[in-house]
């Protein structure tokens, strides 16, 4: 029996020190992309349609992405949606993490589409722990083109190289 016992106790310890693989996913608060416009067409003609189908199509995909990978699980948003959509999660001063935090998320994941013109683009990523607002991680890409195609394939690379790659979010 003394022997059985340190068995299961020595192949608990080698889990632990493994991180156990049935450990729950890490829950998320994925907030909608945010475009910030510094271009002259910006500044002259407002926001385009287009772009605003490309900021939400690039935070569902980004959802998926995350939620595919089975290392998160996200948290429903609805409670928070009106007031996230109506804040600047990047110059509020951390409400990101607050409104994670009150949506029941570990995690706070923000970002952003700096557009300088339709060829030169940047899209960002920044994660905070939402209970103390640290921000543990920042990403980001350049991208040529302001289509649908280059937004798409920035994501993938920076989820697939960034995010979800050893000593991303993991």
């Amino acid at each position: 029996m003394a022997t059985r016992s340190r068995v299961l106790l020595g192949l608990l310890a080698l889990l632990a020190q493994a991180g156990c693989a049935w450990a729950a996913p890490r829950t998320l608060a994925v907030f909608d992309f945010e475009l910030i416009d510094t271009s002259l067409e910006g500044a002259t003609n407002g926001p385009r349609a287009d772009e605003a189908a490309r900021l939400a199509s690039t935070s569902d995909r980004l959802r998926r992405r995350l939620t595919e990978s089975g290392e998160f699980a996200l948290v429903d948003m609805a409670a928070i949606a009106a007031e996230a959509h109506g804040s600047n999660l990047q110059a509020c001063g951390g409400c990101d993490a607050a409104l994670a935090r009150r949506a029941g998320a570990e995690l706070a994941i923000t970002g952003t589409v700096q557009k300088v013109s339709n060829l030169i683009l940047n899209m960002s990523i920044y994660i905070r722990e939402a209970d103390t607002g640290h921000r543990i991680a920042a990403m980001t890409a350049d991208m040529r083109g302001n289509t649908d195609e280059s937004w798409s394939r920035t994501l993938d690379w920076l989820v697939r190289n960034r995010l979800l790659a050893p000593g991303g979010l993991q």
